[in-house]
């Protein structure tokens, strides 16, 4: 039986340098981007289906790394709230960026679950290969490296510079 994953302690799979950089910098090349809306660990409301089926042990949640909205985004009713804790308008696209402690077959069933939630495109970023694979559908995706140019992602209209989600910004020299 595939192993049943526990979202709801999901920050102790989170963090490393490497994945910060490259969730920052994807999530800062999309905000320059007028057409889209960019929500970082935004909850989602995932309580219309069933996530057991995907072998995903959280109950009616998932917080992809990355939310971009190309219409307007969630936002509370004024009268009511000050702010949501769980949105239910699901995301055009949702990105998640591997970190140390997830494997990847953990991620491609939480991407299976955005698209049976409605989510347009996926994608997985790996930053300890710098690779980047972009889904139009659960079983089908394009992976994108260092020798490509960009990352396209065709369904969203949306064209990145690979060397800027994952080159490097300073060379860091040792001191003696």
């Amino acid at each position: 039986m595939s192993e049943i994953i526990d979202f709801e302690d999901e920050e102790s799979n989170m963090g490393s340098v490497n994945h910060s950089l490259t969730a920052g910098r994807i999530a800062g090349l999309l905000f320059n981007d007028e057409r889209f809306e960019v929500m970082p660990e935004l909850s989602l409301d995932t309580s219309q289906i069933d996530l057991k089926r995907f072998n995903l042990k959280a109950k009616d949640e998932l917080v992809p790394d990355i939310c971009v909205y190309t219409g307007p985004p969630p936002a509370p009713d004024e009268d009511v709230d000050d702010d949501l804790l769980k949105v239910s308008q699901m995301p055009d696209l949702a990105i998640e960026v591997l970190s140390p402690r997830q494997s990847i077959g953990e991620l491609i069933r939480k991407i299976k679950a955005y698209f049976s939630l409605g989510v347009k495109s996926c994608w997985l970023a790996i930053p300890s290969i710098e690779a980047i694979d972009v889904y139009s559908q659960p079983n089908q995706h394009k992976t994108f490296d260092m020798g490509d140019t960009e990352v396209i992602d065709e369904v969203m209209d949306i064209r990145l510079p690979i060397q800027k989600v994952f080159g490097k910004r300073y060379n860091l020299q040792k001191t003696a």
